[in-house]
């Protein structure tokens, strides 16, 4: 276990007041919905960040809105610290508990709770998978838009507290973008409604703040989501080209010329060969780096689209274009990006960064990216969402070996850095977390910092919620 991100120290007297507590919370829930046995608390005392890892004090598994409620308004009332968590797919150790902490997860709250197909939207639980809400209403011609990796393991609730992207994220956005409202619980255990099925709602767009709050404003129980009617068609088509540069300068220039494919992915050479051992996707193998691009829409549309796209990459020599020429091969060509960072895996431990960068900024990114993990005597994989900057470079490394493990949080503390100082920003979709907590002064001013605490102080004063992620440690207003 690394040690190089420090917690906040266990509060003391909650540590002490252990057994009031567990016994407090068995009143409060039935027994299924109680963890604290040592060996029982150990699944939940890390999240997909694996380098770090705290058993926690308890953990809750409400089924209603009213247990979680009753849960929150006892710990607040004693102080006592809880963070939130979804299916534990955090890249960036937001769901990570530390040892007086509650751990309060929501998947026993995993209902859809309506579909309303005249007004386009879906009223789902937080421990709702992804993946289950297109599957719901599939049948019916609708899909929901965002899309991570881990679609078929993540939740609702995670995906809020994230605002999660993933491939199809180009055109029809994030998290946010399809999110219209949500049932949270605040820290004192008041139930709060912000939003509903209206496509905007009155007042402050608190609604807008809450999205990628990572469970330091309140707990969401609830949420109501956009559904989209499927496309006519859609078409998956292969473009290598010599290097990740070209690769790199042929995206900023489809975006330039007004052309939104439905999604471009990156991957580069050591990616494409990880994903194609792994899927079969029928990746070629002699280019130094791939773009997926996937166009949709009528059959004159997307080849009308796709030519114009076929045009700009000739511009930057690509050496391989091929269109998917059924179902299958298009369900292939998707799996092998989608199991990217499982494929990884198998291969070599790996942190997964999370930067954006403007598209302008992206062969330069890519180029330098390199040559700072080349610098550490590292390897990386590079696979991301190309269409919208959101990088996602796998630094390879042995997490058995301190030294090694420390010169891959190094490589990727300086491939964020350089992220911001291109023009982007520290995380697109993973989120804060204690990855890039400490990071966040090189992103923004002491001022901004401690205008977003005092928002973050408003909702939670006592800062009980996920209390170690997302703002450094020292500077923080005194508790």
């Amino acid at each position: 276990m690394s040690d190089a991100i420090p917690f906040l120290a266990p509060r003391a007297d909650v540590l002490a007041r252990r057994a009031r507590i567990v016994a407090d919370l068995a009143d409060l829930l039935p027994p299924e919905c109680l963890v604290h046995e040592a060996r029982e608390l150990v699944p939940f005392e890390t999240d997909a960040f694996v380098s770090y890892r705290r058993l926690p004090l308890a953990v809750a598994l409400p089924r209603t809105t009213a247990e979680v409620a009753a849960v929150m308004r006892y710990c607040h009332r004693y102080g006592i610290p809880v963070v939130p968590r979804g299916a534990g797919t955090s890249l960036s150790g937001g769901a990570i508990p530390q040892e007086d902490a509650v751990v309060l997860g929501l998947s026993k709250m995993n209902s859809i709770l309506e579909i309303d197909l005249p007004n386009r939207v879906a009223v789902v639980q937080a421990g709702v998978t992804n993946l289950n809400i297109s599957e719901s209403v599939s049948a019916d011609g609708f899909f929901y838009a965002p899309d991570p990796s881990s679609q078929l393991a993540c939740t609702i609730g995670g995906n809020i507290g994230m605002n999660s992207g993933g491939a199809h994220c180009l055109k029809y956005g994030v998290t946010t973008n399809n999110l219209l409202g949500v049932r949270m619980v605040l820290v004192d255990g008041t139930v709060i409604e912000l939003g509903g099925k209206a496509l905007d709602a009155a007042g402050y767009d608190l609604l807008g703040l809450v999205c990628g709050h990572e469970g330091q404003l309140g707990i969401v129980t609830e949420a109501t989501v956009r559904l989209i009617a499927k496309p006519e068609g859609a078409r998956p088509v292969l473009f290598g080209f010599e290097s990740s540069e070209e690769a790199g300068a042929c995206v900023a220039d489809i975006i330039a010329a007004g052309i939104i494919p439905v999604a471009i992915e990156f991957m580069d050479k050591p990616a494409i060969e990880i994903c194609e051992a792994f899927a079969h996707a029928g990746y070629p193998l002699d280019v130094g780096a791939l773009l997926i691009v996937e166009v949709e829409g009528s059959e004159a549309e997307m080849d009308a689209t796709l030519k114009d796209i076929v045009e700009i990459a000739r511009r930057h020599a690509v050496k391989t274009v091929r269109e998917c020429q059924s179902a299958t091969e298009a369900a292939l060509i998707w799996k092998g990006r989608k199991s990217a960072f499982g494929a990884t895996g198998r291969i070599a431990d790996y942190i997964c960064m999370d930067g954006t960068v403007p598209l302008s900024q992206l062969s330069h990114v890519l180029k330098k990216t390199t040559e700072i993990v080349d610098r550490y005597g590292l390897r990386v994989a590079n696979v991301f969402h190309a269409g919208d900057g959101n990088m996602h470079p796998l630094i390879l490394f042995n997490a058995n070996d301190p030294e090694d493990t420390a010169r891959a949080e190094a490589a990727g503390n300086d491939i964020l850095k350089l992220c911001v100082d291109a023009g982007g920003c520290l995380t697109g979709e993973h989120g804060v977390g204690i990855e890039k907590r400490d990071l966040m002064r090189h992103q923004y001013s002491e001022a901004d910092l401690a205008q977003q605490m005092a928002v973050r102080a408003a909702f939670d004063p006592g800062w009980l919620l996920n209390p170690s992620k997302v703002f450094p440690l020292e500077g923080r207003p005194a508790q």
